[in-house]
């Protein structure tokens, strides 16, 4: 039997490091509802992905594509009639567009500094299960807009507290 088409076409996006421990994780829907059922979920996508060079896999009723580079691994997790070629767009525009924010150094320590980008990346390419960009380069653009944004509300923010301090004083 068909199913409806839906525009909520991603399940989750998740960022494990070389032992599986999560650095990202972020789900669209209740499939896995609490952090414990999460973390077992990661724990049996990385056993079974972590030793391979596919690209693809179907895992508990779910698709599931993913990539990995030098010490982290990258998941777009969909249905199981979910279109492959959709998820992986999700997937290659996160990595394109993180290996762009990160001058092509897309590893842990670079990744861990450098969280607030990751953040908007994924909010700029998928919002609520809905695959919203799948181009790197406007993601790249529109998060340095947002970065520039909040880095000048910090700026203004400090000036703010150094005059309520000095008045102070």
């Amino acid at each position: 039997s068909f199913t409806e088409p839906s525009l909520y076409t991603v399940k989750a996006v998740l960022i494990l490091d070389n032992d599986g421990e999560r650095l990202y994780a972020k789900y669209y829907d209740d499939t896995y509802p609490t952090v414990k059922e999460q973390k077992a979920f990661e724990k049996n996508i990385f056993n079974k992905t972590h030793r391979t060079d596919s690209e693809i896999a179907l895992l508990d009723g779910l698709t599931v594509v993913y990539k990995s580079n030098i010490d982290l691994y990258f998941y777009v997790i969909g249905s199981s009639h979910e279109n492959e070629l959709m998820l992986m767009s999700v997937l290659n525009c996160l990595f394109d567009s993180l290996s762009q924010m990160l001058r092509k150094n897309v590893e842990k320590r670079a990744l861990l500094e450098n969280m607030e980008g990751l953040f908007l990346a994924v909010d700029e390419i998928v919002d609520g299960g809905v695959i919203l960009e799948s181009d790197a380069q406007q993601v790249v653009h529109r998060v340095a807009l947002r970065v520039g944004y909040l880095g000048r509300k910090r700026i203004k923010l400090v000036l703010r507290i150094i005059r309520l301090t000095c008045n102070l004083l």
